[in-house]
């Protein structure tokens, strides 16, 4: 995502943004998957621009789920393109649709009910410091969400591809 048509920011990129007193700031919360197993740590939000919302979680991944997923090959970011091959330190990070997580405010954890442990061991990760690209969005949400209906959106319609109850916020 580094280029001019840009329109994904972590929050903390946009100084003139910040969480709007209705909603929690979950970053440094904890998020668990139905069975109450560690997925790991929110590290940010990423904000729409355009639509100026947070449309996903940035998750920094427990260490746990990294370990039993280390022999596995699965598709990683590279700079470049997607490529197979083992999950290179760095990768630690995933993104979760924010319409997917309820937030519990009591015990500061967020919760992603309707995916399970196993699909976030086999969800592609990607680098911090490498972005992510529309590719990998789709990527992901196909591996959280397989039977979804297909709905195909160009590229430049950013809109369109976040009108989805997966990425309505709470």
């Amino acid at each position: 995502m580094e280029n001019d048509n840009r329109n994904l920011y972590r929050l903390d990129e946009l100084s003139d943004y910040k969480v709007s007193s209705d909603y929690s700031d979950v970053r440094g919360w904890k998020i668990v998957d139905a069975d109450n197993r560690t997925i790991g740590k929110v590290d940010n939000l990423w904000v729409n621009k355009d639509m100026q919302r947070v449309v996903y979680l940035d998750v920094n991944v427990d260490k746990g789920l990294i370990e039993e997923s280390k022999n596995e090959v699965h598709e990683a970011i590279t700079n470049e393109s997607v490529n197979e091959f083992m999950y290179k330190d760095g990768d630690s990070h995933i993104i979760i649709p924010i319409g997917s997580v309820t937030i519990n405010k009591d015990a500061k954890i967020v919760m992603a009910n309707s995916i399970d442990y196993n699909t976030f061991r086999k969800t592609t990760r990607y680098n911090r410091e490498q972005n992510f690209d529309r590719n990998y969005e789709k990527k992901v949400f196909d591996s959280y969400y397989p039977n979804h209906e297909s709905n195909e959106v160009a590229d430049s319609d950013n809109d369109a591809f976040y009108n989805r109850r997966e990425f309505d916020g709470h």
